[in-house]
């Protein structure tokens, strides 16, 4: 299977246990790949590569979120900057509880457990009564990671937080999902030879390759036909999983909001014909790369959101788009100075590193420009506190 033919010098090796579990994973897509006759789109190729059963990224054991990639992970997420992440956004979640009358949360992809726990200790602190916290994670190795953190973290709060294996069909209360959209599979498309192509996997010379086929679909057409590529040699993608996930979630609540937090950009800067490259990008042990072949099952694949649909999602679902805007003008919005100023200054040891978290969090350098936060609710007749400041909804 030659598997260093995708292996990037900069990239330290996987042990033989995790090249066991890639090159299993290689042999399923070979499968696949030959029973669709040769030719798999891009989204069905990173939706195995994450998701397959025991043997993708997100479903499989290895460690992905740490601060280092010499502790094993790979990239690290707001939360597991600074537990005043976690606090600040209780208040924007405890708003919309008592605005809607709701008394339960749900939050996706949890990471370690620390945005959950921190949430859940925090919303204690404020007083907001509260049933439940659930918690929908494909990766029984995070689940665990996940219980583990709140049992040692939030012990007196654990009971009231479950695992969901399956959505319900409707839903009141507070939807959660901070780098969750990011990690919806995405198709690729190329502007070459001045007409659209879909771009997708084959299996060439001993290893997986990008193979164009030129896109027939009607409503393909028409959406591509408005991107201004300013010349051949433009890819960029859609975000179908994501805007159908978006549907999904704002069907399901019939009282509350949905709160998402990632990095992206409205349609009109997502589809720039400076962006000619696209966004897809890949995360392995602090290092990233935009080989989406290099080890399959074993590093992140990612692309950025385009919020003008994922908006157009939720509306189309009958929700209300609550707000739009920067991750740091929400956090500041939401109190996160306030939150770093209940840290003594003379306590070095706790200051600096809590201000350097939260400069990270905020400053449009790292992550406060790049990040966004979007918001949809059903029977909140208001916007939040968190929104209200620098609303960009109408960018979208």
């Amino acid at each position: 299977m030659n598997p260093k033919a995708h292996q990037p010098d900069s990239l330290p090796a996987p042990g033989p246990s995790a090249l066991a579990q890639s090159e299993a994973l290689i042999a399923q897509l070979r499968a696949e790949l030959e029973t669709a006759g040769g030719w798999l789109p891009f989204d069905r190729y990173m939706e195995r590569a994450l998701y397959a059963p025991g043997l993708g990224y997100y479903s499989g054991g290895a460690r992905k979120f740490g601060l280092r990639g010499d502790d094993g992970s790979d990239f690290v997420t707001a939360p597991e900057l600074s537990p005043l992440f976690a606090e600040t956004l209780a208040r924007p979640l405890a708003e919309a509880l008592q605005a809607s009358g709701t008394r339960h949360l749900m939050e996706f992809g949890a990471g370690t457990g620390k945005l959950a726990s921190g949430v859940l200790n925090a919303l204690d602190a404020l007083g907001v009564a509260f049933d439940s916290y659930s918690i929908v994670d494909l990766s029984g190795e995070l689940r665990e990671r996940q219980r583990e953190t709140i049992e040692a973290t939030a012990p007196a709060l654990a009971a009231k937080v479950r695992w969901l294996d399956a959505l319900p069909a409707q839903f009141e209360g507070v939807v959660i999902g901070n780098e969750v959209l990011d990690a919806m599979p995405v198709r690729l498309f190329a502007f070459t030879d001045s007409a659209w192509h879909e771009r997708g996997v084959v299996w060439r010379n001993e290893v997986f390759a990008f193979a164009d086929r030129p896109v027939t679909s009607a409503a393909d057409v028409a959406f591509l036909a408005d991107i201004e590529t300013g010349g051949d040699d433009y890819v960029t993608e859609t975000h179908d999983a994501a805007r159908a996930f978006t549907r999904t979630i704002c069907t399901m609540l019939t009282r509350g909001a949905a709160i998402f937090i990632d990095y992206g950009f409205p349609r009109h800067e997502y589809y720039h014909a400076q962006r000619a490259q696209g966004t897809l990008m890949c995360h392995y042990r602090h290092r990233a790369h935009g080989d989406p072949f290099v080890y399959p099952g074993l590093q992140d694949i990612t692309a950025h959101v385009e919020f003008t649909g994922i908006a157009e999602a939720g509306v189309e679902a009958g929700a209300d788009l609550l707000g739009f805007t920067s991750q740091a003008r929400f956090l500041l919005n939401a109190g996160i100075t306030e939150a770093l100023s209940g840290i003594d200054p003379s306590d070095a040891g706790r200051f600096l590193p809590a201000a350097n978290a939260v400069q990270k969090l905020l400053s449009e350098a790292e992550m406060g420009e790049l990040f966004k936060v979007i918001g949809f609710s059903r029977g909140i007749g208001d916007t939040l506190v968190a929104f209200s400041s620098g609303d960009r909804s109408h960018s979208l």
